[in-house]
């Protein structure tokens, strides 16, 4: 017997031409894109079990377009989700069923480059790895370096305050941000910081890194950029557990030393990512530390010398140091790879994203093989050791029946493991709708509240991005009259698959 679909409500769809036509209008020639068809590519970002089909994909070319693209949706009250290349690992530019998608890809331009200044001038859709390479010439580079940065752009690294392998010592995106035009959900565009070090008063700037796309759109930034060191070394070390390479962490650092990177990875990423690029790992051990130093030659190295000695000391089974710049990259063109290469072992897995105090990563690192026995499913753990940021691989199969959930529980029990030894839910990657439910694990109704209270004085209808990142939906006005907590309304579900 034939099941009898129901008819498309009429109102809805004549909404949906009425916006199409008005975004049309303002975003000329391809600028929209509206059929199912064309708009499935956008249906998710790098959180890839989460799936939803927007409503309308605009993709503006000016800072003017965008601001009538938000003044329309602010006057109409019609939901906006930024996107910028769709890297994002925690669900930050899913889609919403009857909101507008606004992609930002076009903005591709670097506008300027300053030496003098040591800056840059660049578009949000601008990827991470252009800027270096634009700048490699004169002996410059741009510190922040996710292993995305190949496809990343510079919007997203704002949005989420991403990271990378050389964050310890040269900082996250917040820190080499000085300046950003935003446009507003009404359509008001801001422009905040510039070329200079420190603007007066208070730090707006600071707020926008990280936020996520809740507060206003970035349409350019101006990002520093630094002199490339006159020597860059890599060690590569081996050790017969992962807790003794923790050890070689925390000593390493201890001892004042602050290596430009130190990443960390476990036996099955050494061996997954060994067999993909040929990075020349040693296949003999539990945990392998890369750790880098830079600086005049000199410096470089006395540092290498001690990181050695301190690498014996935390029982170190091997140890090679790069003799060229070719060598150097290919030690970490390895690390890079790992997300890619555990695809060859798994049809799925979850990147999670943590962050520790460092002491703490032997303690972590043994509850998390525990959790792996506890859920049967394998994990292969990468990290940005330096800084405590894990990014523990979870892998599992979709089309296994049950998997998908106890790998989102996995998920969750190690972030709910690095609140309670003194951590925090994200390092780079952002709470969006990932972590969105666990943010009541380390926030207070009253945080959350007060975070709320900061949207509401960028977007008080509460239309961009909504969904994302606080897991109780609350009104300006609910927020206004509530002292510690209040009603509660719940977000509609999210479609997954």
């Amino acid at each position: 017997m034939a099941v009898r679909m129901p008819e498309p409500d009429t109102q809805v769809l004549a909404r949906r031409e009425a916006i199409v036509k008005a975004l049309r209008a303002i975003v000329p020639g391809e600028g929209v894109i509206a059929t199912t068809r064309e708009m499935k590519p956008f249906e998710s970002d790098g959180l890839t079990a989460y799936r939803q089909t927007p409503m309308v994909v605009v993709l503006p070319e000016t800072t003017e377009q965008v601001s009538q693209v938000l003044a329309y949706c602010h006057g109409e009250g019609v939901k906006v989700v930024p996107r910028g290349a769709g890297t994002s690992l925690s669900g930050g530019a899913l889609p919403l069923a009857d909101g507008v998608l606004l992609g930002m890809a076009k903005f591709s331009r670097i506008k300027d480059i300053d030496f003098a200044n040591r800056v840059a001038v660049v578009e949000p859709g601008v990827t991470n790895l252009a800027v270096s390479n634009a700048v490699a010439h004169a002996g410059f580079y741009y510190a922040p370096d996710p292993s995305s940065q190949i496809a990343c752009t510079i919007g997203g690294n704002v949005a989420e305050n991403s990271g990378g392998v050389h964050c310890l010592k040269y900082g996250m995106t917040t820190n080499n941000v000085l300046g950003c035009e935003l446009v507003l959900m009404n359509g008001e565009v801001v422009r905040l910081g510039g070329k200079h070090l420190d603007a007066a008063g208070f730090d707006l700037l600071g707020l926008i890194n990280g936020s996520e796309g809740l507060l206003g759109v970035v349409t350019e930034v101006t990002v520093r950029i630094l002199q490339k060191a006159e020597t860059q070394r890599a060690v590569l070390v081996g050790f017969p557990s992962s807790e003794d390479a923790g050890a070689c962490v925390s000593r390493i650092i201890g001892a004042g030393i602050i290596p430009a990177g130190m990443e960390m990875m476990d036996r099955m990423a050494i061996h997954v990512v060994e067999e993909f690029v040929h990075a020349g790992y040693p296949l003999d051990v539990e945990a392998l530390l890369i750790v880098e130093l830079d600086g005049p030659r000199a410096e470089v190295d006395h540092l290498i010398s001690r990181v050695e000695q301190i690498a014996k000391q935390c029982r170190s089974m091997t140890c090679r140091v790069s003799t060229s710049e070719e060598e150097r990259l290919l030690f970490w063109s390895g690390r890079k790879a790992a997300f890619g290469a555990v695809g060859r072992i798994s049809p799925d897995y979850f990147c999670m994203d943590g962050t520790i105090p460092r002491a703490r990563l032997p303690q972590v690192l043994a509850e998390m093989k525990k959790m792996s026995e506890q859920y049967g499913l394998r994990v292969a753990n990468v990290f940005h050791a330096g800084d405590g940021n894990l990014h523990p691989l979870i892998l599992y199969d979709a089309n296994v029946p049950g998997e998908l959930d106890r790998a989102e529980q996995f998920g969750a029990d190690v972030l709910k493991l690095c609140v309670k030894v003194g951590g925090v839910l994200t390092g780079e990657h952002g709470i969006g709708v990932e972590k969105r439910d666990l943010m009541g694990e380390m926030f207070s109704e009253l945080d959350l509240a007060a975070q709320q209270r900061v949207k509401c004085a960028f977007d008080e209808k509460g239309l961009l991005n909504p969904g994302k990142v606080f897991p109780v939906l609350r009104s300006c006005a609910e927020l206004g009259r509530m002292h510690v907590s209040g009603g509660k309304l719940p977000f509609p579900d999210i479609p997954r698959f």
